[in-house]
């Protein structure tokens, strides 16, 4: 009888002990992240991110997912498949908008933060005598790598403000070699913050280029005609003896799912925020950056509320386009 009792009493306390762990498992958070290639250095910032929230938001598990990156990551969003993931803010807006890839099938996704801008650097080689985007017109000029954000979004921006250069198509190092030997004059290539890329830098080694800048009255026209890209101002020392200019730009935003829990949109927010150094020894780029400050100027879609209620308890205001959606 004692032995029988005994036995009873150890398999209730197990099964009190399976509940409990069922309980602990249902009580933690999991969510998955939509990145981009593994090979991609994005990827590597976005495993800095999830070990961040693993180790600094309680109650969550994260795991990151290698993607197809933006186009991939909010169709996976509109699925539900993921809870947060990569995504360019103009692709974004895009999305949300129900424009371009996504007309007639809108994804509603929301912004969390923006991580790093890419300015869109019109440069050219000095001996073209080109000195005003207006004077693009005709002048042989490649809009950027075959098939990348930056054509697409370089032949909009020229659709926008009545310019029609004669575009030239090519992979980077066709365009680099065309530059050089004055077969192109120009390229509109993504910068890395606020200095030129290093393709545009090799050229610069051959022969003196120079960076063409909105005007004032273009600025205002991209602002009002092309909500899906930022106006960035660019101070000089972008390259050696470019003066400051103003371009257009998109910024590597994170999203998230609109259905995220608030208080788990903070958490996340927060820790990021707070915990720069992973972020930066992961990818450089984001090294000194103001991930807020970045977040309000470039952002195109509405901040999730956990995130908004984040930026607002420290000070920032935030701008109308950005409020999140009711």
């Amino acid at each position: 009888m004692k032995t029988t009792l005994k036995t009873t009493l150890t398999a209730m306390a197990a099964s009190v002990g399976l509940l409990a762990a069922a309980s602990a498992v249902q009580a933690n958070e999991r969510l998955l992240i939509g990145s981009t290639s593994s090979s991609s250095s994005h990827y590597g910032y976005f495993v800095a991110v999830n070990q961040i929230i693993n180790s600094q938001v309680e109650g969550v598990s994260a795991s990151v997912a290698e993607t197809g990156a933006t186009v991939d990551n909010l169709r996976r969003l509109g699925r539900n498949q993921i809870d947060m993931g990569l995504v360019t803010t103009n692709t974004g807006y895009h999305a949300y908008a129900g424009l371009e890839d996504f007309d007639g099938r809108p994804v509603d996704s929301r912004l969390l933060w923006v991580y790093t801008v890419a300015p869109q650097n019109v440069v050219m080689r000095q001996d073209a005598e080109v000195a005003t985007l207006e004077e693009l017109e005709g002048v042989r000029f490649n809009p950027g790598i075959t098939g990348s954000a930056t054509e697409k979004t370089t032949e909009a921006v020229m659709r926008t403000l009545g310019i029609s250069p004669d575009y030239v198509r090519g992979s980077t190092t066709d365009i680099v070699d065309a530059m050089k030997d004055g077969r192109v004059m120009g390229s509109a290539k993504s910068g890395v913050g606020n200095r030129l890329d290093g393709s545009s830098m090799d050229i610069a080694t051959f022969t003196p280029i120079s960076v063409l800048s909105l005007s004032d009255e273009q600025a205002d026209t991209l602002r009002a005609e092309m909500p899906d890209v930022a106006i960035v101002d660019i101070p000089e020392g972008a390259g050696e003896g470019i003066a400051a200019y103003t371009t257009w730009a998109f910024g590597v935003a994170v999203h998230a799912h609109p259905d995220l829990d608030e208080e788990t949109a903070y958490q996340i927010v927060k820790a990021v925020m707070e915990n720069p150094e992973p972020q930066a020894n992961a990818f450089s780029a984001v090294r000194d950056a103001d991930l807020a400050g970045m977040t309000l100027e470039v952002g195109t879609v509405p901040l999730h509320a956990g995130a908004a209620r984040y930026f607002e308890e420290q000070g920032h205001e935030i701008p109308d386009a950005l409020k999140p959606a009711q």
